[in-house]
């Protein structure tokens, strides 16, 4: 239990850092001209991350399933994931956020992982809502975790893109991108 606590610890102060990244960058945007769209749904995505670590946690303590080496494959796509979200957030750079944050007229971001999906940061944390769980064996949170996920996608990205488009070149910029599936244009 103490290597989970340990794991779960380091995910958490992990997620703790990109808030106060995306605090900093918001204000950013914000005294540029930039301003917050979707804000409505933005605690409860909030309470549905916070909730997730608090059920996954739960579960485990209440199964107190054995580590097995078979945890390595979901860990290692999980590490995987991890790359991917350093490289989303570098690649965005002052424009990563927590939050849709809009800065109109500015010129959209199209390189690293942008380069050939439009969301590569909700890929990630798709993979994480599956893979942090099935590393202890945490079905339920996993399941149920991913379907309400699935369900704030669904909204978060609506608004993301509605606003986009809305301010900037979007369709432009990501015709022929998916949301989801990596696809590569020359």
């Amino acid at each position: 239990m103490a290597l989970f606590y340990l794991f779960i610890g380091i995910v958490i102060a992990q997620r703790m850092v990109e808030v106060i990244i995306a605090h900093y960058n918001a204000r950013w945007i914000k005294e540029r001209g930039g301003y917050e769209a979707g804000r409505e749904h933005y605690k409860y995505m909030v309470a549905l991350h916070f909730l997730f670590f608090l059920s996954l946690i739960v579960e485990v303590n209440i199964s107190e399933r054995i580590v097995t080496p078979w945890m390595l494959l979901p860990f290692s796509l999980f590490l995987v994931a991890q790359i991917g979200r350093i490289w989303a957030l570098v690649s965005l750079g002052r424009f990563w956020n927590t939050r849709i944050m809009i800065l109109p007229g500015a010129e959209l971001v199209a390189r690293g992982p942008y380069r050939y999906l439009r969301h590569p940061n909700y890929v990630i944390v798709m993979i994480e809502f599956l893979m942090l769980p099935l590393m202890f064996g945490a079905f339920v949170t996993m399941f149920v975790f991913s379907i309400l996920n699935g369900v704030m996608l669904f909204v978060r990205v609506k608004e993301e893109e509605k606003a986009l488009q809305e301010t900037t070149n979007y369709q432009e910029v990501f015709r022929g991108r998916s949301r989801f599936f990596p696809t590569y244009e020359k």
